[in-house]
C-alpha cells in the first residue's frame, strides 16, 4: 500500500509516484513496440538497428541526444546510489540499456521518491 505524503506544495506524493510508474510502463511499451515492429519488418539485427540510427542527420541527432542523456543519467544514478548507499535504483541501469531512457528515467524517479525507513 502506498502511503500518502504531502509536500509543502500540497501535491500528493503517492500520485506523483504513480505518474512516474505509469510513465515508466508507457516508456517501456511504446519504444519496444516500434523496435519489435522494425525487427519483424526488416528481419534486421542490432547491427542494422544501429545503422538505422545514423541513416540521416535528423535521426542521428536524436540518437546522440538519447545516448548523451542516458550516459548522464547513468553517471548520476551510480554516484547517488553510492552516496546514499541505496542500491535498488541501480536496476534502472538494465532498463537504460535494454529498453531505453524513456523507461529508465521515470522508473528511477519512482524508485528514488519512495519513502526510506
Amino acid at each position: 500500500m502506498i502511503r500518502c505524503h504531502r509536500l509543502w506544495t500540497g501535491i500528493d506524493v503517492s500520485k506523483l509516484r504513480l505518474s512516474y510508474l505509469i510513465l515508466a510502463i508507457v516508456g517501456a511499451i511504446v519504444p519496444m513496440a516500434h523496435f519489435l515492429g522494425w525487427f519483424a519488418l526488416t528481419g534486421g539485427g542490432l547491427t542494422e538497428l544501429f545503422a538505422a540510427w545514423f541513416a540521416n542527420n535528423a535521426v542521428a541527432g536524436l540518437a546522440w541526444d538519447m545516448m548523451i542523456a542516458a550516459t548522464a543519467l547513468t553517471i548520476f544514478m551510480v554516484y547517488e546510489c553510492m552516496v546514499k548507499q541505496d542500491y535498488l535504483p541501480l536496476v534502472c541501469l538494465v532498463a537504460i540499456f535494454a529498453i531505453g531512457l524513456s523507461c529508465a528515467l521515470p522508473l528511477y524517479l519512482f524508485l528514488r521518491s519512495r519513502p526510506m525507513a
